[in-house]
């Protein structure tokens, strides 16, 4: 399978989790997986010991640190973090919020995938327009020396 393919693999595994989240309590901590080099998916989470209502940016940390860390040893091939944003979609002016799923891969391969949604009053959620960007190579940067 191709770096892309294995990325959109483990992202379509950690999306129910969000979503599932987000219809029951209209929103999530910051969260992810990882592709061993077998393909099996693993999934993260991330937990600040010291507080029980941790700010995203601290889980966000702790998840890259990890996923870097592993990068190194060779203990995953792909990466995924999934965390809720307010952006503006391609095409409009207002914010809107947002699933993100930052995906990288030992060969190379970064994107941002966001997911546009809005959730009724019983709590069920309708997508807008999917769109994604190049991410940022942060967790196998190190890797590719």
């Amino acid at each position: 399978m191709s770096a892309k393919g294995d990325c959109e693999k483990l992202m379509n595994a950690m999306l129910p989790l969000a979503e599932r989240m987000l219809s029951e309590y209209g929103e999530f901590y910051p969260y992810g997986g990882y592709m061993k080099s077998s393909g099996e998916i693993v999934d993260v989470g991330a937990k600040d010991e010291e507080d029980d209502h941790p700010k995203s940016r601290d889980l966000l940390y702790l998840l890259r640190q990890t996923f870097s860390e592993m990068a190194v040893t060779g203990a995953c091939k792909a990466t995924a973090i999934v965390f809720d944003v307010r952006v503006v979609p391609p095409g409009s002016e207002e914010k809107s919020d947002a699933v993100q799923i930052c995906l990288e891969h030992v060969d190379g391969y970064s994107a941002e995938v966001f997911m546009p949604y809005q959730i009724d009053q019983d709590g069920r959620i309708s997508y807008g327009t999917i769109f994604a960007q190049e991410g940022k190579r942060v967790i196998f940067e190190k890797t590719r020396l």
